[in-house]
């Protein structure tokens, strides 16, 4: 079954990161790498960080292990579902109405005309936050049934709605571009809830939507919601501060950090996050049932799987880079100058796959035993030490020295998981036969 679950993630992945690819290689030749790909990275930046947080870690490494355990499942899920929109909703209302502030925090380095031109971007994009918290929600149910299916091709149709728009938009100016993609971004959104709510319909789970008596104060969610978020985000908000420190760099920065990162995230999300997301509820449901050589059985196989596809898709990356970034990229407005400049921050990312892919495996066993505060105080000092790096590299190695900043923190963010998972433990876990 762990191999079934994996192969369907992959697929689904490759699906959508081909498409991703495709949608990339349209903005790189309308848009290219200048100011407008700038202020629309940025402004779907916030909602795509909080995407892949919810989406690849803490929602769901919360939410299953809490519902695994709970007795009134349907009054757990309603109120979960009823709290958590009603609040993101409200942020949203926030981020409409204080745009330009919150641009202004999101990238520091832009001017005042920048600004004013990235604001109404930024409010139209974070509404696509709302959206995909009801798909991973309805995903998490999902995922507990064993089926993957869904969501891991689900994900395509956000870069078929954004090709879309590219397409619509060529020939209109790139100011107007930036703006068929952000209702681009709610569109992809709405037909991922679309697809959802089909498949929660077929499982016999839409009376999980009943809203009725709410009671879950025995639950430590929240608590487990809150550390959660904090600890599987470290990636992604280390990417987030490449942009926000990038912001300060010469025009163009930011776009190659975002190609460089496309390119970086395939293996990761085809891989390791594919098989995180296959593992999770399987060890959830070892642990909740006390068999935790199950549980280590299965973490073992998988850790084996992954490094394996993880090294060939490091040195691979690492000798053809620019290769890749040309054969992706190099057309249209993105010159021969943007692929070298992106092709040696690919590599950058690159020395970095192997330890943030292994660490998120190594970190389901920390969830697994709720122990989600724990995994958040490593990811805070993988965080802290991300921080020292880039400020200490930004100068003299500009943008490339921001990418290898976060390399650096994925290898300490490995080095205390596995302290804590125990040096011993992860020794025996690999050589024992």
């Amino acid at each position: 079954m762990l191999i079934k679950s994996i192969f369907t993630n992959s697929s689904g992945i490759l699906v959508s990161r081909i498409l991703g690819f495709v949608r990339d290689l349209l903005t790189a030749s309308i848009l290219g790498a200048n100011i407008y790909s700038d202020i629309f990275f940025v402004a779907f930046k916030l909602p795509n960080l909080f995407r892949r947080i919810f989406a690849e870690g803490a929602f769901t490494q919360a939410f299953i292990p809490a519902y695994a355990k709970t007795k009134q499942k349907i009054r757990f899920t309603s109120a979960i579902f009823l709290q958590f929109l009603a609040l993101i909703l409200f942020l949203s209302l926030l981020v409409t109405l204080f745009s330009k502030f919150i641009t202004q925090v999101i990238a520091l380095g832009f001017d005042t005309k920048t600004v004013d031109l990235a604001a109404p971007l930024v409010a139209i994009n974070f509404y696509y936050l709302p959206m995909i918290f009801i798909v991973t929600f309805m995903a998490a149910l999902l995922q507990y049934k064993h089926h993957f299916a869904t969501t891991a091709f689900s994900t395509a149709l956000l870069n078929l709605a954004l090709i879309a728009a590219l397409l619509l938009s060529k020939d209109l100016g790139k100011y107007e571009i930036t703006y068929y993609m952000s209702y681009g971004v709610l569109v992809g959104g709405l037909l991922q809830i679309l697809v959802h709510v089909i498949a929660i319909k077929k499982k016999n789970l839409l009376k999980v939507f009943t809203f009725n008596k709410i009671n879950i104060s025995e639950n430590k969610f929240y608590k487990n919601f809150v550390s959660a978020t904090v600890g599987s985000s470290t990636s992604h908000i280390s990417a987030f501060l490449d942009t926000w420190l990038a912001s300060f760099l010469v025009s163009g920065s930011i776009s190659y950090l975002y190609y460089a990162n496309r390119v970086f995230q395939l293996p990761l999300a085809l891989f390791a996050i594919a098989t995180s997301t296959a593992l999770f509820p399987m060890i959830a449901r070892a642990i909740k049932n006390k068999d935790e050589d199950k549980a280590l059985r299965l973490m073992k196989k998988s850790t084996i799987i992954l490094t394996a596809l993880l090294a060939c898709s490091t040195l691979i990356g690492i000798v053809f880079d620019k290769f890749i970034v040309q054969l992706l990229f190099q057309r249209g407005a993105f010159t021969s100058t943007d692929t070298t400049n992106t092709a040696l921050i690919l590599s950058m990312y690159l020395i970095g796959l192997i330890p943030f892919g292994i660490a998120k495996i190594f970190s389901l066993w920390l969830y697994s035993h709720e122990k989600q505060f724990l995994a958040a105080k490593i990811s805070m000092k993988a965080l802290g030490f991300n921080i020292v790096f880039s400020l200490l590299l930004i100068t003299p190695y500009g943008a490339a020295g921001l990418a290898f900043a976060s390399t650096l923190s994925g290898f300490i963010l490995f080095f205390l998981t596995i302290k804590e998972f125990g040096f011993k433990k992860f020794r025996i876990l690999i050589l024992n036969k």
